[in-house]
């Protein structure tokens, strides 16, 4: 991967809708090169997917939380009952004092409330601390001249 590949790659994570001619003015490049570079970003992998980023709280998912959970035993093996709720997000096997780190978005804390309850029936888990977030500074996407700064 090289400076245009991670150029194109910042340039669509601003918009993705942007026309190709538009990319590859961005980037030094024609609209058809710009292209052949993005298809093979797809075919490498480092372009996922496509996707829409949503206002959480304008689609009712105005609570955020991040929950440290407990276990009595291996959590790596508990994928499913994490991804099984919907309002997870985000779920990841940690090291330290938990076991799994999950971001929850849920409407009110009620909700946030019903799924701590939920995440409690998952087999193995012993406890949770759930901490709300009360205002979001930034959020960024993936760096794609993370490499570049060694």
């Amino acid at each position: 991967m090289d400076h245009i590949d991670r150029a194109l790659l910042e340039q669509l994570q601003l918009d993705a809708t942007q026309p190709y001619a538009a990319l590859g003015q961005a980037v030094g490049l024609s609209a058809g090169a710009a292209h052949e570079r993005v298809r093979k970003l797809r075919e490498r992998g480092a372009i996922r997917r496509t996707t829409v980023e949503v206002d959480p709280a304008a689609v009712g998912g105005g609570v955020l939380a991040y929950v440290m959970v407990n276990s009595v035993s291996w959590m790596g093996d508990s994928a499913e009952g994490f991804a099984a709720l919907p309002e997870i997000l985000e779920a990841h096997v940690i090291a330290g004092s938990a076991s799994v780190l999950v971001k929850v978005r849920t409407g009110t804390t009620e909700q946030l409330q019903d799924v701590l309850r939920r995440i409690y029936a998952i087999d193995g888990v012993s406890g949770t601390q759930a901490t709300v977030v009360l205002e979001t500074f930034f959020e960024r996407p993936v760096s794609p001249r993370a490499a570049d700064q060694d």
